[in-house]
């Protein structure tokens, strides 16, 4: 039995996962505990909870796995600051980075005191890590591979070709260009200054026209090879000391546009600004320079292999909006991409590319059997684990979700909230789906915590998507953003091709679709303003009591979707029971499931 401890640290969204000879235990992001936003450090809670979750203490941990190598791409490194000369400061910060990563054992020790890890430490390289956590976990026996980003070992980016438990790198793209960069100094030029506030542009661009897409085409520069280069002209990066904090909180990233992305668009947008059609055409004419060149990529590596499977990988593998038109814009006809596209799912591809090493090279057992073949023809001997849920952080009991409604009986009884335990399922998601039918909004926490940044039905805030009023209604209740983010639908797999331009599965609401043009006024509330939505496909067999509270919806309205939100307002999604509590009781929210307990505010309507 060999466990393997997966890490991404000392970054933002800093996570943690093990997997037992080579099937994923469990896998959780460190803010959901600390409670801080895309937190940046050591995950030694998120390390907690997997060792708790397999009831295994850490001698145990044969191998840990650590998404960075601080040997990759030496020479590149070398060469880079031989030829470009960067700002000393520039070049001793990277190096104390370094030193600070450096040694996984003395974090153990300092966080498991009494107890000792003996196994191996393997540091595998940033990239191959993502190309890990997509292919290595898909249902494809063979596939193009690629992950974009920000930066990770001097690298940007990494394609190549998966095959069985097989990763060939062809290439990379190499610091100081990335699509990543460019995409998060165009969201800080918008007033967007918080890290992971890419999103926030993705949301405003159809607002806009692509009017200033001959600009864009300045600034990033396609390559016959596919690849890209950025115009470094309008970047601060490569040659200036950008303040960069990782370590124990919130990360923040310096700006990192010059002057001249000033001089080409006008004066940058303060946050406090108003956002103007002008923005709104930058958001637009940004996201369609992204598309080009990812799809330029995507396009000529399809030329290149002839395969119609992709695994994708990244922090860009988040541009969900992209994701969605590749079907349109390339010939590739079959996508996988994780929850935890971005960083934090380096996690598991370091495990999953440490697993196969260890298994290869010890001859160890035959890999588990295969979870979900989907079609493909079936996997590799050399490989069978395939993560077709979600669902791989903590849980509670109902026993437990009763002991914390009872310590807060009376800030309960003070908000005149009415606690009723339904044990019968089918009874419970009648009465949730009646309430969701009537307007009201619904704290729904369910089983184990999602992993990445969606919440995909444990831990999910649910509306009537038939009504025009519930974004407002969300926005006023509960959410408080800006008024220009969509919502999501969660809809059954089946009616998918009824209601949307696609027939694709999307379980971990990765990509947007239209919504079919005659659907679309029958649920304005997650129909975007370009009539897209980013769908998620419920299964029944993945997630059951989710999918039987939309089947009952469906059967009272005859629309088989729900509105979806994470279960949070302005902090990480929560993961606790007590969390949730805190979040019903400070908002408006009319109610909340916890398990098998429905708690109501007394008089609540739509």
């Amino acid at each position: 039995m060999t466990y393997i401890l997966g890490l991404n640290a000392y970054h933002g969204d800093s996570s943690a996962c093990l997997v037992k000879d080579g099937t994923l235990v469990a896998a959780a992001e460190e803010e959901r505990f600390r409670r801080i936003k895309h937190w940046a450090g050591f995950p030694s809670e998120a390390i907690r909870y997997c060792l708790a979750e397999a009831k295994i203490g850490l001698g145990e941990v044969g191998h840990v796995a650590i998404n960075q190598d601080s040997k990759a791409n030496l020479w590149r490194k070398i060469g880079f600051t031989l030829s470009s000369r960067p700002d000393l400061g520039l070049v001793i910060d990277r190096i104390k980075n370094k030193k600070e990563r450096a040694n996984v054992r003395e974090e153990l020790a300092r966080t498991f005191q009494g107890e000792s890890f003996a196994g191996e430490v393997h540091e595998v390289e940033h990239h191959l890590a993502h190309l890990g956590s997509a292919f290595l976990v898909s249902p494809f026996d063979d596939a193009v591979v690629v992950s974009v980003d920000g930066f990770g070992d001097f690298a940007s980016a990494a394609w190549g070709l998966g095959s069985g438990s097989e990763i060939r790198v062809e290439d990379k793209v190499y610091f100081p260009h990335s699509l990543g960069i460019f995409y998060q100094a165009l969201t800080q030029y918008l007033g967007f200054p918080h890290y992971g506030d890419e999103y926030k542009v993705m949301g405003l661009a159809p607002y806009g026209e692509p009017k200033y897409l001959a600009e864009m085409r300045r600034i990033v520069q396609l390559r016959d090879d596919g690849s890209y280069r950025l115009n470094l002209d309008y970047f601060r990066h490569h040659k200036e000391k950008i303040d960069y904090e990782w370590e124990n909180g919130e990360p923040r990233v310096g700006g990192l546009f010059s002057e001249a992305l000033s001089e080409l668009f006008g004066p940058a947008r303060d946050k406090r600004d108003e956002l103007t059609p002008h923005h709104k055409d930058i958001a637009r004419s940004a996201q369609a320079m992204y598309e080009e060149a990812f799809f330029h990529l995507l396009n000529t590596l399809y030329q290149r292999h002839g395969l119609d499977r992709l695994a994708l990988a990244g922090g860009c593998a988040m541009n969900s909006v992209a994701n969605g038109k590749i079907f349109r814009n390339t010939p590739f006809k079959r996508i996988y991409i994780q929850s935890a596209a971005g960083d934090a799912g380096g996690a598991i591809g370091a495990a999953c590319v440490a697993w196969h090493k260890v298994r290869k090279r010890s001859a160890i057992g035959p890999s588990p059997q295969p979870l979900s073949l989907a079609g493909t023809g079936g996997l590799s001997d050399n490989r069978g684990f395939v993560m077709d849920h979600a669902y791989w952080g903590p849980q509670f009991s109902n026993a437990e979700l009763g002991r914390v409604l009872q310590a807060r009986r009376a800030e309960l009884d003070a908000q005149t909230c009415v606690t009723e335990e339904i044990a019968d399922e089918a009874a419970l998601c009648q009465r949730a789906a009646q309430a969701i039918a009537d307007g009201q909004v619904i704290g729904w926490f369910q089983g184990r915590m999602e992993w990445g940044p969606r919440a995909l039905g444990n831990r999910s805030i649910l509306g009537d998507p038939r009504r025009a009023d519930m974004k407002d209604i969300l926005n006023l209740k509960i959410k408080r953003r800006e008024s220009f983010r969509p919502f999501a639908p969660s809809i059954l797999r089946e009616a998918v091709p009824e209601w949307f331009e696609t027939d694709d599965d999307v379980p971990f609401m990765m990509e947007v679709f239209q919504i079919r043009a005659e659907k679309r006024s029958q649920v304005p509330a997650v129909t975007h303003v370009d009539g897209s939505g980013r769908l998620q496909t419920v299964h029944r067999d993945t997630n059951p009591r989710y999918y039987r509270l939309i089947e009952s919806f469906a059967r009272q309205t005859g629309v088989p979707m729900v509105l979806n939100t994470s279960f949070n307002e302005n902090e990480p999604v929560v993961c606790r029971p007590e969390e949730a509590l805190d979040c019903f009781l400070r908002t408006r929210m009319d109610v909340l499931v916890l398990g098998d307990w429905m708690i109501v505010r007394d008089g609540t309507h739509g």
